[in-house]
């Protein structure tokens, strides 16, 4: 294992799968690359549509530099990258450009509900990437 993914939004879910992937990445002296998804609203054919306004890229620049104090603390350097899209995708899309061996998500138990209806970033990172998914709960 040469190179893990975290989607980190400093939920309690993100946290825990930020420390899973930091026992890891040092156990495997892998490289971690820390990704933040501000979303967009809609989706119009190829572009992107609106960020969320409640969710703006500026608040997960913040959550990258609380993940990058957190990983310093452990003697852990990563790579950082900010995105803006639909979270599952976008994550799907900075691990297959990274060559990621390895993507590790927080869970939040939506419940089949909120499955049923995509609202599942984890479920869906897991079927769209074509490396191993570790989903934390």
């Amino acid at each position: 294992m040469k190179k893990i993914v975290i989607g980190y939004d400093e939920s309690d879910a993100a946290k825990r799968a930020l420390e899973r992937a930091a026992d890891l990445a040092k156990a495997f002296d892998a490289e971690l690359i820390v990704a933040s998804v501000a979303p967009i609203t809609t989706n119009i054919g190829r572009s992107a549509g609106p960020i969320d306004p409640t969710d703006p890229p500026s608040a997960h620049i913040e959550e990258l530099k609380h993940a990058q104090a957190f990983l310093e603390g452990r003697g852990l350097q990563a790579d950082y990258a900010p995105a803006i899209g639909h979270p599952a995708e976008t994550l799907a899309q900075v691990a297959e450009e990274r060559d990621a061996d390895l993507v590790v998500l927080g869970t939040r138990e939506i419940g089949v509900i909120g499955r049923l209806f995509g609202q599942s970033v984890s479920d869906s990172v897991a079927h769209r990437v074509h490396c191993d998914v570790l989903i934390v709960h």
